[in-house]
């Protein structure tokens, strides 16, 4: 009985510990949360036409912009280590009595060395029809790493670019007005997702204004790679160990007392 309570005192202690460390992790990362949304300007309302004039935006945060069509538009946003960022590109159309035809339009995102990255799911490429008012596209793409090897095309951390324009479309139809919106939004893939290592820097190309250059970085700063939920995990596996090796102890030693003797020995 004794054995019993003991460990389950001890127990008690280490979930009470475990719960402590996940509640001050999960405090850390609510209050940067808050701050994100505290820091967060007006939202863009222009598109760049180049890698070099993209147009920054942060995370959750809709961007639109009146353009033509044929145009090329252009915006940055910034994926840190662990994130899977999903690209959500909408065009309202022009009248359909001024179009001349269907239009295929088309999201592509690009990573900070400008490599074309490829989306896991989701509607990067769609038709509209000649009387469709707005084309929806959507771009989900692999989760960001701290590290790759050099020949590797894995997303790395840093400034991303996405790239909305038409792709097929009646000759009669270039230059008509359209409006665009661009929304980026991330989940975390958490520690399953974590590699060992960490990236010298961010992909962050130093292009661009000053103010376009401060959007692209994360509001709460780069993440140092060294950290992920995978900590949590070990300190857990760690003090169950332990308990199972202070249980094993006190169930294999016994008593502690002396075996009796018989009386004729």
């Amino acid at each position: 009985m004794r054995t019993t309570r003991v460990l389950l005192r001890a127990g008690l202690l280490a979930g009470a510990a475990l719960l402590a460390l996940t509640g001050s992790a999960g405090a850390a990362f609510a209050d940067a949360d808050d701050g994100d949304g505290d820091a967060k300007s007006a939202a863009p309302t222009e598109a760049g036409t180049s890698f070099r004039t993209a147009t920054a935006i942060p995370l959750d945060q809709e961007a639109t912009a009146d353009a033509s069509t044929g145009d090329y538009l252009y915006w940055s946003f910034p994926a840190d280590i662990g994130q899977r960022p999903t690209v959500h590109a909408t065009v309202k159309l022009p009248e359909a009595a001024t179009r001349h035809g269907d239009s295929t339009w088309q999201v592509d995102v690009y990573d900070g060395l400008r490599r074309h990255q490829a989306c896991r799911f989701g509607a990067q490429s769609r038709t509209a029809a000649q009387d469709a008012t707005t084309v929806e596209l959507s771009c989900t793409l692999r989760t960001v790493r701290a590290l790759a090897e050099p020949w590797a095309n894995d997303p790395l951390p840093g400034t991303y670019y996405a790239r909305l324009t038409v792709t097929g479309l009646k000759a009669d139809d270039l230059g008509l007005p359209v409006q665009a919106a661009m929304k980026v939004t991330s989940n975390d893939a958490g520690g399953a997702a974590a590699v060992d290592g960490a990236l010298a820097e961010p992909l962050v190309p130093g292009t661009g204004t000053k103010t376009q250059t401060a959007a692209s970085e994360p509001e709460d700063g780069w993440a140092s790679g060294w950290w992920s939920s995978r900590w949590l995990w070990t300190a857990g596996g760690g003090v169950l160990g332990a308990l199972a090796g202070i249980g094993g102890y006190c169930l294999t030693r016994g008593s502690g007392r002396p075996a009796r003797v018989p009386a004729g020995i």
